[in-house]
């Protein structure tokens, strides 16, 4: 399946009953607030051309069973650029979707502000930014789907600022257009597929899956399940450690079970978010929303036993400030041997990145229970944790430092870390006795796992 190339091919791509708002709003006469010659003509011909009043079209429409405010731009109007009417249209799209309670979902394709409206298109950025902030503000899912191209400001204001943003393949995607870049650009940082790899897009998605995984996106961020999510039972070992090393050596097992194994067995169904919208993405953190069995929804963030990144923190903060601002209750898997700690990840901001997690989660609107299900590696587990709410599997542990870095400090030679081990006291039985986690969970009652 092709990319729909105008506005209501791309309504049509997601939704089989869109419905347009009627715009009170009434159109500039003349040639605009420059008298800009011939601008007058070139919107006449525009509409000629692609059959729409405007650069964009506003409506609602049923996806994936969830009524959502659509704005799709037209590209064939004048670019798709954005001028005073489109900022009155898409202004008038929010306010609707507030009063409604209804998610708001933007198709984009557009080359930026109106040249022909000069200074008066430019200010629309800022009536757009402030229609999102309110509508964010009133706890309203917002998500944006890149067609090509989407450039300019309104990358920079209803695609980069949505809660999610999708891609389509091959769409030019970037602040700098086509025609305003360094002669020397690298046309490869201009696409889809790398701003998702830097972390600024959650996915590419194929026209022909595009209904499907919006309508997802939509069901789960529209049905919040009440209250704190249950600590997960435990899918290994429940038998108690011994001692702190073999609670060390237990968590550290490569047949331990890990993130992925607990995210199956506690939600039926799943989306992701990624990146951290400053430049960068952590394989090692996994991020999304999720489906209980229950049919409502919670969000989580897990790592996956690797050494966090500063991409990672960042974008676990992300999860869940955006799960605040919706209602969502959060879900937190502890595994790693701690943050990571090269030159490249001090350079990221690992400090900064540390702190900014600590801060959302103390801070988070919405309950959060967190599970430590592996290696809980100091401060970069602990960012993680939900204070007073964190449990434990019987096969993992916590601790101040790692033994192995604990001998270093110490001056002690290395033979010595199970010593260590043991006197850190990072058992899970330990832990509960220290006043660090709530308990110990066991194993589902009828032995089918979580």
């Amino acid at each position: 399946m092709t990319a729909p190339a105008d506005a209501r091919e791309a309504l049509a791509l997601v939704t089989d009953d869109f419905a347009e708002l009627p715009f009170a709003g009434e159109p500039s006469g003349g040639d605009g607030p420059l008298g800009w010659t011939g601008y007058d003509r070139a919107r006449a011909a525009a509409a000629t051309r692609s059959g729409e009043a405007e650069s964009v079209v506003c409506g609602t429409g049923a996806v994936g069973g969830v009524r959502t405010v659509l704005v799709s731009f037209e590209f064939g109007f004048l670019g798709g650029s954005i001028g005073e009417e489109t900022g009155a249209r898409v202004a008038a799209a929010h306010a609707h979707a507030r009063e409604h309670r209804l998610p708001v979902t933007v198709l984009l394709a557009t080359g930026g502000s109106r040249m022909q409206e000069g200074m008066r298109a430019l200010l629309q950025l800022q009536r757009l930014a402030g229609e999102s902030a309110r509508t964010r503000a009133a706890g309203l899912p917002q998500l944006a789907v890149l067609r090509d191209p989407t450039t300019g400001g309104g990358w920079a204001t209803l695609g980069a600022g949505s809660d999610v943003v999708l891609a389509l393949p091959g769409a030019q995607v970037g602040f700098a257009g086509s025609r305003v870049r360094p002669a020397d650009a690298d046309p490869a940082a201009y696409t889809a597929g790398s701003q998702l790899a830097h972390g600024h897009v959650d996915a590419v998605v194929r026209p022909e899956e595009l209904r499907a995984v919006l309508g997802r996106w939509l069901g789960l961020l529209t049905r919040p399940a009440e209250g704190p999510v249950p600590p997960p039972y435990a899918l290994g070992g429940t038998a108690p450690s011994a001692s702190g090393r073999e609670a060390v050596a237990r968590a550290r097992r490569p047949e331990r079970p890990r993130a992925d194994r607990y995210l199956a067995e506690v939600f039926t169904e799943r989306a992701e978010l990624s990146g951290d919208r400053a430049g960068g993405t952590d394989p090692g953190m996994r991020c999304g929303f999720g489906r209980l069995p229950d049919g409502r929804t919670a969000a989580y963030a897990a790592q996956c036993g690797t050494a966090t990144r500063p991409a990672g923190f960042r974008t676990a903060a992300r999860l869940v400030r955006l799960a605040g601002r919706l209602g969502v209750p959060v879900l937190t898997l502890i595994d790693t041997p701690g943050a990571a700690n090269d030159a490249e990840a001090e350079r990221a901001g690992a400090g900064p990145a540390i702190a900014e997690l600590f801060g959302a989660v103390a801070e988070a609107r919405v309950p959060v229970t967190s599970l430590l299900i592996g290696e809980g590696g100091s401060g970069g587990a602990l960012a993680l944790a939900a204070p007073g709410n964190t449990w434990a599997t019987p096969d993992a542990y916590f601790s101040v430092i790692a033994p192995e870095l604990a001998t270093g400090i110490l001056k002690r030679p290395p033979e010595e870390a199970d010593d260590l081990a043991d006197r850190l006291r990072p058992s899970p039985e330990d832990l509960v006795a220290l006043g660090a986690v709530r308990g110990v969970v066991g194993a589902r009652p009828d032995g089918a796992g979580a």
